[in-house]
């Protein structure tokens, strides 16, 4: 009789169990199934969808005006600096980006149903905690301010800052990011830049020095290096004017060094100093080869003389 009860409570355990479960089943396949639900999300769905495609036609069109403003500012008829306008350009796209984004984000977050009021005072009291401890940064971004403010430099310049020199490639909010020559890229914090030295700004001044043997005469030489130069602000047009020749620089008993100077465009010295330098090499070769031509030709005279033979 005992054993009876046992197996009658062990069955009655058994339906409770399968019964639990499949009143859970139920509540899950109703979950499914609710039509409802599958509405909501659709058009929850639909709603993110249109969001971030409002959003990048939002940035699209006002990179297209911020562009548009620049190039009328640049077309005015005040006399600005143009490098300045792409500076402050690519700041207010950055601006412009950060902003619709950020908004973009707490649209989101309010249609997956997170309360996006408690989030913005929990971040604002973040903030207020990293601002105390986020000297360095803020520090960064005014300097940043007053380089693009006093027009320090800009994109596209080529500056040294420090040991770094390179183009200007970004000139953001906290940092700046140069490339150098070959290749390298520097991120420098805008707080860390103490002094600049901008190439960009003003023309650049090429200086070549020759150095010429001493059985030249300095009238010969002087000659012969403006005759090289002749014609070669049109052979490389960063020359701004003809090269000046200056005279003697310096000199020794076996050769004196004659030095040309010659203003050419930003940025552009040492291409201008090879061209120079290619171009008075070329005059002294063809000047040596003249030379040792009439040499040769002058002994095969006096050597034909000698045998006799000039007068036949």
């Amino acid at each position: 009789m005992l054993s009876f009860q046992f197996a009658q409570g062990d069955e009655t355990g058994a339906a409770g169990a399968v019964n639990e479960a499949l009143r859970w089943t139920d509540k899950v396949w109703n979950k499914i199934a609710d039509p409802d639900m599958w509405l909501n999300i659709m058009f929850s769905s639909i709603r993110i969808i249109i969001i971030f495609i409002i959003t990048r036609i939002v940035i699209k069109v006002v990179y297209r005006i911020i562009d548009r403003s620049m190039e009328r500012k640049q077309e005015g008829k005040i006399r600005v600096n143009p490098r300045r306008f792409v500076t402050v350009g690519e700041l207010l796209k950055n601006a412009t980006s950060i902003t619709c984004n950020f908004i973009m984000i707490l649209l989101l977050l309010s249609e997956i149903n997170i309360q996006v009021g408690p989030l913005l005072a929990s971040a604002g009291v973040l903030g207020l905690a990293i601002g105390f401890g986020a000297q360095g940064l803020v520090k960064d971004v005014i300097t940043g301010f007053f380089i693009i403010l006093e027009d320090q430099f800009a994109v596209g310049d080529v500056i040294q800052t420090g040991t770094y020199k390179g183009t200007v490639e970004v000139i953001g909010l906290r940092t700046t990011k140069l490339v150098s020559w070959q290749g390298e890229v520097h991120i420098i914090p805008n707080g860390a830049i103490a002094s600049v030295t901008n190439y960009s700004m003003s023309n650049s001044l090429a200086v070549v020095d020759i150095p010429m043997k001493a059985d030249l005469s300095l009238d010969e030489s002087v000659h012969l290096v403006k005759k090289s130069l002749v014609g070669i602000e049109e052979r490389d047009l960063n020359i701004v004017k003809v090269p000046d020749v200056l005279g003697i620089q310096s000199m020794s008993t076996s050769e004196y060094v004659v030095r040309i100077v010659a203003e050419c465009m930003p940025n552009s010295r040492a291409s201008v100093e090879r061209q120079i330098q290619g171009d008075v090499k070329k005059t002294l070769e063809y000047h040596e080869m003249s030379h040792q031509a009439v040499l040769e030709q002058a002994v095969a005279l006096e050597k034909d003389e000698g045998d006799g033979t000039g007068g036949a």
